[in-house]
């Protein structure tokens, strides 16, 4: 297979079409492919890295707190439509994937005034501004919610998950102790995101102390922009205060309630591995499209939303403590979460990409 994949601006969008490259890698290993990503955010630094074919094309966001700004826009991705349609070309692929960024809309844009074979993967569950404007150029879109389907016109969309959940399965469960924890102890893990948030920090320093004499263990992820913040904070001996873990999926198997923001990253880990949740979800992200993602979760008890603005010792504890005590509530959560996790996630979407080419 020759595939052209596209996929920007954060972990949730990049790591998915990772993912997808790793299937087919493995289904097909003498597949060429080529990443064509941003010149200055995150794939720029992580794909090349991965010795995987890559160009980069300059492309900017819609601004929408100034919009003569996108004048500018509208020119530099006048621009990248034809620079992709130039390495598509060169290329001559079988299928081009858009897995979610603005970097998305211009390469898919491109695929199909060249009559290329297109598929786009939805992590959220409410489709980005470019996959929505994209969608109707497209042959197939695949969600990672079930309920997204019907956020797409046609009969082009499936549901197969998020393919970043069957390299979840995938990852090893850390020993505890790695980070001097009891192994025999419940553990409640607290991140608000790689980097942190500026908004949670002050309401987390508050909330550190009031776990003292709790029967389980807390470890709080601060962010690497925020773990100085923490240095003066008395921190009672069941709480382990870190920066950044680099493989959180291997914590988050031994973990028995996460405290978290509401991406899609975090959704494909928690349906993946059935961990129950309480999610904060980031009231600052385009459309409130975590708000969404957690409504979904929500709605079948798989999770509870502790809205940012209520966030505080005295909201947070009492949710906690309710779930890991009541036996049959945590049950039913665990229950709920996994029932929204697809364990083939990223084989099904190398079988639409297949189905796709032969059409």
């Amino acid at each position: 297979m020759r595939i052209v994949i596209t996929a920007g601006g954060t972990g949730g969008h990049i790591y998915p079409a990772l993912a997808i490259l790793e299937k087919i890698k493995e289904q097909e290993p003498g597949s060429e492919i080529l990443y064509i990503g941003t010149t200055d955010r995150m794939e720029a630094d992580i794909v090349p890295k991965l010795k995987i074919p890559y160009v980069g094309i300059e492309m900017k966001g819609i601004n929408r707190k100034n919009l003569i700004k996108n004048i500018s826009v509208y020119f530099t991705f006048k621009k990248a439509i034809k620079k992709a349609k130039e390495e598509i070309e060169k290329f001559h692929p079988d299928i081009v994937v858009g897995v979610g960024g603005y970097i998305s809309a211009p390469v898919i844009i491109a695929a199909h005034k060249l009559k290329y074979k297109t598929l786009i993967h939805e992590q959220n569950s409410t489709p980005g501004v470019s996959n929505r404007y994209i969608s109707k150029y497209v042959d197939r879109v695949c969600v990672s919610l079930p309920d997204t389907i019907t956020k797409f016109e046609g009969n082009k969309a499936v549901y197969t998950g998020n393919p970043r959940s069957e390299q979840i399965l995938d990852t090893k469960a850390i020993d505890k102790r790695k980070f001097g924890l009891d192994e025999s102890r419940k553990l409640v893990v607290i991140v608000m995101g790689s980097l942190g948030s500026t908004t949670m920090t002050e309401k987390l320093k508050e909330l550190i102390p009031a776990f003292s004499n709790k029967p389980y263990q807390v470890v709080l992820i601060t962010g690497k922009n925020y773990y100085k913040e923490y240095e003066n904070i008395k921190v009672p001996s069941n709480v382990a205060i870190l920066p950044y873990i680099d493989n959180l999926i291997e914590l988050l198997k031994k973990t028995d309630l996460l405290v978290s923001r509401a991406g899609a990253s975090t959704i494909a880990e928690i349906t993946a591995i059935g961990l129950p949740s309480i999610l904060v979800p980031s009231p600052y992200v385009t459309e409130n499209h975590q708000m969404k993602n957690a409504q979904e979760l929500e709605k079948i008890n798989a999770a509870k939303i502790l809205e940012e603005k209520n966030f505080s010792k005295d909201t947070l504890i009492p949710m906690i403590d309710e779930v890991l005590n009541d036996t049959g509530l945590y049950k039913s959560m665990k229950l709920s979460t996994k029932s929204l996790g697809v364990s083939d996630s990223a084989t099904k979407v190398y079988q639409e990409i297949k189905k796709v080419i032969g059409e």
